[in-house]
């Protein structure tokens, strides 16, 4: 995957829509932004999320900690050794187009800068890079492995009641795993059916970061990034902010358990 940023950096194969995501091996080509007044010499770059392994030019850099790339250098990211999905930021951001307060692009409506792809080219933001950071650190804790089952906390509601008092039992007590046709929308989920207490279809309301939907077929769904409507399914609950980025890095077939928690 490679991508170049106009302003500095190119994305190609791999790379996934959205702020410098990647699920697949990536490459970026820093080169000068034309808005500058003083052609600057690097940008910075850290690439965070899934470990994975990180070149300039082919030499190691390191991952999750902030480094130069100097301009006209190529940036290389490989596959994710741990988990789902590696991000690459650039000091300054990246210069694409803002819709809706986001420069990610929505792949349902269609929203948002164009998705990237090989060959792109990108604009970086003015913050460049003149010397090396002293001692630099993380501003986050190290990133954890996913672990091999994945515990998520729920909070019931606001359709709870649209199901049975059996399938609220196995919601927390049913052994499910994510799903090979899971992706930054919805993490999707194989295992027990949760019967329905009532049928029909609500009208469709936005839907949160986080909520735990239920189509048709009966299994359940954990929203994502890119949570959109409910389409008229019901959402049986929602799992906290805080319990999603484990979520959203648990590869296919990892087992998934639900435990309740009040809001």
């Amino acid at each position: 995957m490679g991508t170049t940023t106009g302003a500095g950096a190119t994305t190609g194969a791999g790379a996934t829509t959205g702020a410098g995501a990647t699920t697949g091996t990536g490459i970026a080509t820093v080169t000068p932004t034309a808005t500058c007044t003083a052609t600057p010499t690097a940008t910075e770059a850290v690439v965070t999320g899934a470990p994975c392994a990180v070149t300039v030019d082919g030499r190691p850099a390191p991952w999750g900690v902030p480094f130069r790339v100097p301009v006209g250098s190529v940036l290389e990211t490989g596959r994710a050794e741990r988990g789902l999905r590696s991000y690459i930021g650039f000091s300054g951001g990246v210069d694409a187009d803002v819709v809706l307060g986001s420069r990610a692009t929505d792949l349902l409506s269609g929203l948002g800068p164009e998705p990237l792809r090989a060959g792109v080219r990108l604009s970086l933001g003015g913050a460049t890079a003149t010397a090396p950071r002293a001692a630099a650190v993380p501003d986050a804790a190290p990133w954890a492995a996913p672990p091999g089952e994945l515990l998520l906390p729920v909070v019931y509601g606001p359709r709870a009641d649209w199901f049975t008092d059996a399938a609220l039992r196995t919601l927390v007590t049913g052994a499910y795993r994510v799903s090979s046709a899971s992706n930054r929308i919805g993490l999707r989920l194989e295992g027990p059916v949760l019967e329905r207490a009532r049928d029909g279809e609500l009208p469709s309301e936005g839907i949160a970061l986080g909520a735990l939907q239920v189509p048709p077929e009966g299994r359940p769904v954990v929203f994502l990034a890119d949570h959109p409507v409910t389409g008229g399914y019901p959402v049986i609950g929602v799992v906290p902010r805080e319990a999603l980025a484990a979520a959203a890095q648990a590869v296919p077939g990892t087992p998934v358990r639900f435990t309740p928690v009040s809001g």
